[in-house]
Order: C-alpha cells, then sequence, then structure tokens
C-alpha cells in the first residue's frame, strides 16, 4: 500500500483523514499541531495520540522529511547553502540568508527547471519532477532545525519555476499561511517567475498579498528571445500587460529581476529600453544583479552595474543593485545540485 504525504495535507484534509479511520476530528487538530508547530518527525513522538492511532498513522502515511546531503557557510557573511537529498534521491537546493530585518530563505519548487533561461546553472542539470506542498515546507522546517534561526521571510526563487508548479505551489502557500502552523503572512512571500502570463494573471485574481518578482533580463523581444525561450511563448508586450494587471488587481508594487551581462544587455540603449518599457508601471523596482557566471556559457559579469543603475534612476525607475551573499560557497541557485548530478560521489 502506498503511503499518504500527511505534510501536504491541509488541517481539514487531514480532519477528514483521521474521521475516516474511526478517530474524532480533533485528533486531526491535534496531529496538524505536532506536524506543523512541534515539528514531530516521527508519529512516536506525538505524545498525545493513542498509540492505536499512532500505530494506523504509520501505517497509512508518512511524514516528509529530507536530509542534508551538503552544507556550506559562508565566511564572508555567514550565507549557508544547504543541499537537500529527498527519499527518492533527488535534491534541491536551499539558501538561508540574514538581513537586518531577519532571516530570508530561498527555496526551490521543482527539481531541475524546463525554462532553460541561458545563464541560469538551474536549468544545466535538467528538469525531473514538480516537488509537492510537503517539500517545500520540510525546507523551511529542517534549515530552522539545522540552523536554530527563525526564518521571517521566504522568497521563491531557487530551483524551478513556481508558476509551472502552480497547484503544488498555492497548496504550499495555504499550509504556510495557516494559523494553525507556521501563520507566516504571505505579505513577507515573494514569488519568482520568467513570465507565465496565465498564472500571473491567475495569481492577481487570488489577492494572496505576496510579492511578484518578474525575471526580465531583457527589454526587448529580440534580446530576450535569445536568453529566455519563455519570451517566445509569451512576448514581452504580454508580460508586461499582465504585470499592469497584477498591480492592478493587489496593489503590490513589483520588482522586476535584471542580470547584467558583460557585452548583452548592460550598455546604454538597453537601458533606455528598460526605462521606456517599465516607466508606465509605476510603482515598481528594479533589482540589478550582477550575472553568476556558469561554465557552460561565457557570459561575465558586466563592470557597468552601478553606472546602468544611475542611467535607471535618472530615468525615472526605482533600481538598486542585489547585495552579493555567500560568493564564496557558490550561492547561487542550481551550481551545487548540478555539481552533485555530475560527482555522485562527491559528498
Amino acid at each position: 500500500m502506498n503511503k499518504k504525504d500527511i505534510l501536504s495535507m491541509t488541517l481539514a484534509e487531514l480532519e477528514a483523514e483521521v474521521t475516516a479511520l474511526g478517530e474524532k476530528k480533533f485528533r486531526g487538530g491535534q496531529l496538524y499541531d505536532w506536524l506543523h508547530v512541534k515539528r514531530a518527525t516521527a508519529f512516536a513522538e506525538c505524545s498525545n495520540l493513542p498509540k492505536l492511532f499512532i500505530d494506523r498513522l504509520n501505517e497509512n502515511f508518512f511524514i516528509m522529511r529530507p536530509t542534508v546531503e551538503r552544507k556550506l557557510v559562508s565566511k564572508l557573511d555567514g550565507t549557508t547553502k544547504y543541499l537537500y537529498k529527498f527519499p527518492d534521491g533527488e535534491r534541491c537546493e536551499t539558501v538561508l540568508m540574514s538581513y537586518k530585518h531577519g532571516n530570508s530563505l530561498c527555496i526551490s519548487t521543482q527539481v531541475g527547471c524546463k525554462m532553460g533561461c541561458s545563464f541560469c546553472a538551474s536549468t544545466k542539470a535538467g528538469y525531473v519532477r514538480d516537488l509537492a506542498p510537503s517539500e517545500m515546507l520540510s525546507q523551511i522546517y529542517e534549515t530552522e532545525r539545522d540552523s536554530g534561526r527563525k526564518v521571517e521571510s521566504l522568497v521563491l526563487m531557487g530551483i524551478g519555476e513556481p508558476l509551472d508548479n502552480f497547484a503544488n505551489v498555492m497548496k504550499f502557500l495555504t499550509l504556510l499561511s495557516s494559523e494553525k502552523g507556521m501563520n507566516m503572512s504571505l505579505r513577507h512571500v515573494s514569488l519568482s517567475t520568467c513570465g507565465i502570463v496565465p498564472r500571473i494573471r491567475e495569481l492577481a485574481d487570488m489577492k494572496t498579498g505576496l510579492t511578484l518578482s518578474v525575471s526580465l533580463h531583457a527589454p526587448t523581444d529580440e534580446k530576450r528571445n535569445a536568453i529566455m525561450p519563455i519570451n517566445k511563448r509569451y512576448d514581452t508586450a504580454e508580460l508586461i500587460d499582465a504585470c499592469k494587471y497584477y498591480f492592478e488587481q493587489t496593489g503590490r508594487r513589483i520588482s522586476f529581476e535584471f542580470a547584467l551581462i558583460a557585452g548583452v544587455n548592460d550598455d546604454t540603449q538597453t537601458a533606455k529600453e528598460l526605462i521606456r518599457l517599465l516607466r508606465p508601471i509605476s510603482p515598481c523596482h528594479v533589482n540589478l544583479i550582477p550575472v553568476n557566471e556558469i561554465r557552460e556559457r561565457e557570459y561575465r559579469k558586466s563592470a557597468k552595474v552601478r553606472e546602468f543603475q544611475q542611467k535607471l534612476t535618472e530615468g525615472g525607475l526605482n533600481a538598486t543593485v542585489r547585495r552579493t551573499l555567500g560568493a564564496d560557497i557558490s550561492a547561487a541557485c542550481g551550481q551545487l545540485r548540478r555539481d552533485s548530478a555530475d560527482n555522485p560521489e562527491k559528498k
């Protein structure tokens, strides 16, 4: 018999499951508290549940718990990068970062990525599967357990495209924000997408309160097509229209990610095109990122980041340069998983 993934269940689903086992409905609430507040890793830890009930839980369910395959801690700023291994042997990356406002965790939503952005390491080891809600939650639970640090904010910007795993991500957000569970406000969550337009519009209608972060990286179809295949499906105009709709529906300012690549998108003309594209979306924020260099491409970090920022600011855009964290541990997404896939014996 295939056991059910209990950590992916909402409180209502859990209550239905326990009543189906012949238990009182309130046992579902007790179990939910053990899983999401006390963070039990085995049913035997649930000390206020009857032994017969615990036996039936063991027969019918499992508690998702990945193991830490590798852990790297930056000597520069304390950023901690985890390579988590799931029971089926697949891996994902999670990065814990400290800021003045608290600890932020960047989690993965898929094993690999389908999107094929040419500058991104996450897609190089290939797409394998989506992550379940429990596998996203467990990245938080295990990181807090291992580090002893509370996560105050969350970024869905690790391996994978969150809007390509829409149903699981939305259920994960429901569990994350549950008053009976972790109870994190979705205003402390940022979701990054390369631009799946129908899902952006659907997300806008849901009015979750989260921050939408759009990986733009080029202001025209010609330039964006060359580095981001998704643009051939949903072009720049469609993406910007969807972003306008998101702001109109939610009132939440959109952040546009822009990785600066030397000789590709760091020139004055690109800055002017970006200003023309984004100025109608007000207010918005442009987050400039020195591109992460990967061995499959000859892309190099631009030396014009501050100059590019100044051009955008003078053109009326709110632009900042992302603070680089964990540079000495390759904290950018995808690099640790890819290395592990290339070198299975490396631990």
